[in-house]
């Protein structure tokens, strides 16, 4: 089958989302299916696509929306409709052959671009809920009710009025963020999450009925190549944190945590996003200089190698992350995680790991000092099994994602 994916950022930016998409696309070829994914055009300083993915890349009119040129936006309307259609008509030129389904993972303009597309060429929908829209938006403005205004009528201009079996339903579910989700996928012949407890939210607040778990894997080859290189010496504890640099992450805290907690260990910051430079700011201001550096964006490769080189990842958002897609890498790779969010804690559910008591910079710079104070004991003993790590990976996660497929298509 031929899927395409639609979503809001080029699959080669930085975020964990990005990685389950090319996972995703990877093991789906292999299996011998064709995948092609949508997406704003990247404006990075020196990007270049790969030509091994320059066919599957389709890349929409965008503008960059941050300094660093990492996310962009593309509006829905003609202009992204006429680039997508001739992206596909090209791909379908060159023997791909015509898409059989939209598989949106995208909560804003990817997603409303994917169901203009989907109605175009009459093809059902699945939806893959990545991101806890309320919980994200929440986090960053005291404006979010009339930004969830905005994209309602935002949807609406786009895509137009929910379908008229769908409105009571609609209607029904709760206020804010979720009935902008559950207007936006009303039309979806099947929703899915990445975890238990991000499906149970989208339920529990009328997003979908039903939500199906479709959890991230980790690549199997490239978990492998990483594992197999051996872990450099250390003459104190190593902490690796990445991900976006934005409030709903909580990197400022957790830098205020570093300062607060007074560890003695090396840290790694690996990411970009709005508040890269109030990080940067910070930890001068912290004097952490001679513990903590902001490493920036890397490769995906390079961001394993980073986690199987470090003690520990410190997870530092709450209530945000649908998976937390960053420690199962950490775990498949024998890295243990300091949790904040007991969510991902319990649904990863191995062993080392700490988790944080609550929300606090206190209850963080009080793990970091546990963690590193037993690891400083023990170094290089605290690792996740491989045992753990091996069901995590993504080629078991692939066959079940085939059969969700088959089943909108009613294969």
């Amino acid at each position: 089958m031929h899927v395409l994916i639609v979503t809001d950022q080029h699959p080669d930016s930085l975020g964990g989302v990005q990685v389950a998409l090319r996972l995703q696309r990877k093991f789906l070829e292999r299996a011998g299916h064709t995948v092609s994914i949508a997406a704003p055009a990247l404006h990075r300083r020196g990007y270049v696509v790969a030509p091994a993915d320059r066919a599957a890349y389709l890349d929409l009119p965008s503008t960059s929306i941050t300094r660093d040129r990492e996310y962009g936006i593309t509006l829905p309307g003609r202009r992204s409709d006429r680039a997508l259609d001739r992206a596909l008509a090209a791909r379908a030129a060159a023997g791909a052959g015509p898409v059989d389904l939209v598989h949106i993972q995208g909560d804003f303009w990817g997603a409303m671009i994917g169901l203009r597309a989907a109605r175009r060429h009459e093809l059902p929908v699945m939806f893959t809920m990545h991101n806890n829209v309320d919980e994200g938006t929440r986090a960053v403005t005291p404006l979010a009710p009339i930004a969830f205004a905005g994209l309602r009528a935002w949807r609406r201009c786009a895509v137009g009025r929910v379908p008229r079996q769908k409105r009571a339903e609609t209607r029904a579910s709760a206020p804010g963020a979720w009935r902008y989700l559950a207007e936006l996928t009303a039309g979806a012949a099947l929703v899915t999450a990445p975890s238990g407890h991000f499906a149970a939210e989208l339920e529990k607040h009328g997003v979908a009925r039903s939500v199906e778990v479709t959890q991230g894997g980790v690549d199997d080859e490239v978990i492998g190549a990483v594992r197999a290189v051996e872990r450099t010496e250390r003459s104190r504890p190593r902490l690796v944190w990445l991900g976006r640099m934005s409030g709903e992450k909580r990197v400022l805290e957790f830098v205020e945590a570093l300062g607060k907690s007074g560890v003695d260990a090396d840290v790694a910051l690996h990411g970009a996003g709005l508040l890269l430079s109030k990080v940067e700011r910070r930890i001068v201001a912290l004097g952490l200089q001679d513990r903590v550096r902001v490493a920036g964006p890397v490769p995906y490769e390079a961001a394993l190698a980073a986690m199987r080189e470090a003690d520990a990842l410190v997870q530092t958002s709450i209530g945000f992350e649908t998976q937390g897609l960053t420690p199962y890498e950490a775990a498949a790779l024998g890295t243990p995680t300091i949790f904040c969010d007991e969510n991902i804690f319990t649904d990863l559910a191995v062993s080392p790991a700490w988790l944080a008591a609550d929300a606090s910079v206190s209850a963080l710079a009080e793990s970091l000092r546990a963690a590193v104070s037993e690891i400083a004991k023990r170094p290089a003993e605290l690792r996740v099994p491989a045992a753990a790590g091996d069901r995590l990976l993504q080629s078991a996660k692939t066959a079940a994602m085939v059969k969700l497929y088959e089943g909108v298509l009613g294969r």
